[in-house]
C-alpha cells in the first residue's frame, strides 16, 4: 500500500517513520515545515493535499494537529485551522480518491466528569478550545463520507516534540523540588505504542474496520504518579509534591478523568496493549539511546 503521513515532524509521526523502515508498504512523510522527516505539506491547502495524494495513495494517516492546549485558548483560529479545516481537507481528499483516513484524536473530547472509562459512544463535551476543535475535526471527517478510522488517544508522550514526559524530565533534572497536580487521572500513552497499533492495522489488512476507536496504554494514574515514575525511571533526584488543579492555574481547563475504554479496539484488532509503566521504560531507554 501507498501511505501518506501528515504531521511527520511530531512525536507520533516520527514514531511511525521509525517503524516504517522495516515495512513492506511505501510511505510518504509530510509536515508543515520542510525538514528531515518528509515533504512540506500544509494540510489546510486543498490543492496541495490533492496533489500529494494523487491517484496512488491508499491510506492517509493524519498526525497533524495543533496540540498546545493553553495556546489554543488565546489563538483559537490557529487551532481551528489545523484541527478542523485541515482534517476536513484531508477527509474530502480521501473521499474523492477512495483512500482510508486514519485520523488521530484525543480524550479531551470528553469533559472528565465520569468515573468509569469512556466508551466511544459516550457523550462528548470538551472543556477547552483544543478539545472542541478536535471534536469538530472528528465531525468533519465523518461528514465527508470518506472511509475512516478515528483513533482517540490520551496523554501521548515520547522522546521528541513537546509533551509531559519531556517537561518533567527537564524539570526534575534541574529543580530540587516541583509540584504536579494529583487530581487529573488518565492513561499515559507512549507514541511508539500508538504507532505500532496503527502499523498493526495496516500490516494485518484491517483497514476495512471503519469507525471510532479508543487506544491508550493500559493502566491509569494521576499526573503526579506519572511524574514520580518519570523521575524515578530517569534516576533524577527531585522531590515531587502533589497539588490540586486549582492550586496550579492553567489557561485551559483540563478533564479530571480521561481514562479510555479500549475494549472495542482489542476486540476488533486483536492487539495486546502494554501497561504504561512498561512503555515508560521503553521511552526512557529510547531517550538514553538518542542522547548517546
Amino acid at each position: 500500500m501507498n501511505i501518506l503521513v501528515t504531521g511527520s515532524s511530531g512525536q507520533l509521526g516520527r514514531a511511525i517513520e521509525e517503524l516504517s523502515r522495516n515495512s513492506r508498504h511505501r510511505f510518504i512523510f509530510t509536515s508543515q515545515g520542510a525538514d528531515d522527516v518528509g515533504l512540506r505539506l500544509d494540510v489546510t491547502d486543498a490543492a496541495a493535499v490533492s496533489r500529494a495524494i494523487g491517484d496512488g495513495v491508499d491510506v492517509i494517516i493524519n498526525c497533524a494537529a495543533y496540540t498546545d492546549v493553553n495556546a489554543a485558548e488565546d489563538n483559537p483560529s490557529a487551532a481551528y485551522a489545523v484541527n478542523v479545516s485541515g482534517a476536513a481537507v484531508l477527509a474530502d481528499a480521501a473521499a474523492s480518491s477512495g483512500a482510508l483516513l486514519i485520523h488521530v484524536s484525543t480524550d479531551y473530547v470528553f469533559d472528565g466528569y465520569a468515573n468509569t472509562p469512556y466508551r466511544e459512544d459516550d457523550p462528548t463535551a470538551p472543556l477547552n478550545v483544543y478539545g472542541m476543535t478536535k471534536l469538530e475535526g472528528e465531525k468533519a471527517v465523518i461528514a465527508s463520507g470518506c472511509r475512516y478510522i478515528i483513533l482517540r488517544t490520551s496523554w501521548l508522550y515520547g522522546c521528541r516534540g513537546r509533551n509531559f514526559f519531556l517537561a518533567i524530565a527537564e524539570k526534575t533534572a534541574e529543580c530540587p523540588r516541583i509540584k504536579v497536580v494529583c487530581d487529573q487521572i488518565g492513561s499515559p500513552t507512549y507514541a511508539g505504542d500508538l504507532a505500532y497499533a496503527i502499523m498493526h492495522i495496516l500490516d494485518n489488512g484491517m483497514t476495512g474496520a471503519e469507525g471510532i476507536y479508543h487506544y491508550s496504554d493500559e493502566g491509569l494514574c494521576s499526573r503526579y504518579d506519572f511524574a514520580k515514575e518519570i523521575c524515578d525511571s530517569l534516576g533524577h533526584i527531585c522531590t515531587i509534591e502533589p497539588c490540586r488543579s486549582v492550586d496550579y492555574p492553567s489557561r485551559a481547563e483540563r478533564p479530571h478523568y480521561s481514562v479510555l475504554d479500549k475494549s472495542k479496539f482489542r476486540e476488533t484488532f486483536g492487539l495486546e496493549i502494554p501497561n504504561w509503566k512498561d512503555s515508560l521504560r521503553l521511552c526512557v531507554a529510547e531517550m538514553e539511546n538518542i542522547n548517546k
